[in-house]
């Protein structure tokens, strides 16, 4: 009986081999308030920015970001998300931390050694794409060479994105734009030298202590988000203020840290929901639908707050129901 199991198994080709990988990892993914590393958002929210009001300065706004955007893939020393780009964007996010990897004018996406299957084009065209759909809001991506070091990548981004989407997508100034110039537009946070394509990433002011040696050290992790928060509120409202949730290393890998900072920061939102101060840019691995949903309630009114809380059947919800019950019925060959 035992040989008849062994030879079951290594008859297994390698496609079902592999399916059933996926299937496992599928079954121990997490979908928490604040947690979330499943394919597909909890909740959509795709059109969030269309009640602030068209005077107020992105600099007062607060917002949720993805660190590492487009990583996917690597294993788990590389991988910081697990939603698309597509759907963190219909989820709320409007921040992008985008790593690109320049060689001979081509930028390909890279979290370190790890390639993403993916380039700037492909993440450009993404933007494009969700912005002509929702012109109501805004995407600010900061881009980053990444795994190379030739310090020049800036002819390459811009033949990108000529290529790729239009040059009058782009918000050109270095200055913090109000909501009503930004709709529709992708800022630039240039983190890379060269003429201004937009805003400078060094402009802001950014606490980004990634290092997390242990998970022993996520408590000191913790404090430096938690200092930053604290500070945001009373900090220069002329200026961006950016939190990296996000942190790693070697004895740390993101999915492990995120699982436990997000419950802080999770926490730490909940008790700060009645006070609609501004917040920043929060930027987070694996965040969840209603993590990101609590950061997008900081600057709603409250009619608007208790319509997020406690929704009818919106148009992105159902779209989203629908997308997940075509991929079931494709998988079940039902389609």
């Amino acid at each position: 009986m035992h040989s008849c199991r062994n030879k079951g198994r290594q008859s297994m080709s390698f496609p079902q081999l592999f399916t059933h990988i996926l299937i496992d990892r599928t079954l121990f993914a997490i979908q928490r308030p604040d947690y979330d590393d499943t394919p597909n958002p909890e909740f959509l929210n795709p059109s969030w920015m269309a009640s602030i009001p068209d005077d107020q300065p992105l600099s007062e706004i607060t917002m949720p970001g993805t660190h590492n955007t487009m990583a996917l893939f690597g294993g788990v020393y590389a991988e910081c998300q697990t939603w698309s780009l597509a759907s963190q964007l219909r989820a709320g996010v409007r921040y992008l931390d985008i790593r690109v990897r320049h060689v001979k004018g081509n930028l390909t996406i890279h979290h370190g050694v790890s390639y993403q299957r993916a380039h700037f084009g492909h993440v450009l065209e993404g933007v494009a794409d969700f912005l002509r759909e929702y012109p109501s809001e805004t995407v600010l991506m900061r881009v980053k060479e990444e795994f190379s070091e030739t310090y020049d990548i800036y002819g390459a981004v811009v033949d990108y994105i000529h290529r790729h989407a239009h040059w009058d997508l782009l918000w050109h100034s270095r200055l913090v734009p109000t909501m009503a110039e930004a709709r529709g537009k992708l800022i630039i946070l240039q983190d890379f030298h060269g003429p201004d394509l937009g805003m400078r990433y060094s402009s802001m002011d950014i606490a980004d202590d990634w290092k997390v040696p242990t998970l022993l050290h996520v408590e000191e992790k913790w404090q430096s988000v938690y200092e930053h928060l604290e500070a945001a509120p009373l900090g220069n409202k002329a200026q961006i203020f950016l939190t990296y949730s996000s942190g790693a290393g070697v004895f740390a890998y993101p999915r492990a840290v995120a699982q436990r900072l997000n419950a802080q920061l999770y926490n730490y939102l909940r008790s700060k929901t009645d006070l609609n101060q501004r917040l920043g840019i929060i930027c987070m691995d694996f965040p969840a639908a209603p993590m990101i949903q609590m950061i997008i309630n900081f600057q709603l009114t409250e009619e608007v707050k208790r319509q997020a809380f406690y929704p009818g059947p919106s148009k992105a919800t159902l779209e989203n129901t629908i997308f997940s019950l075509r991929k079931m019925m494709r998988y079940l060959n039902l389609d």
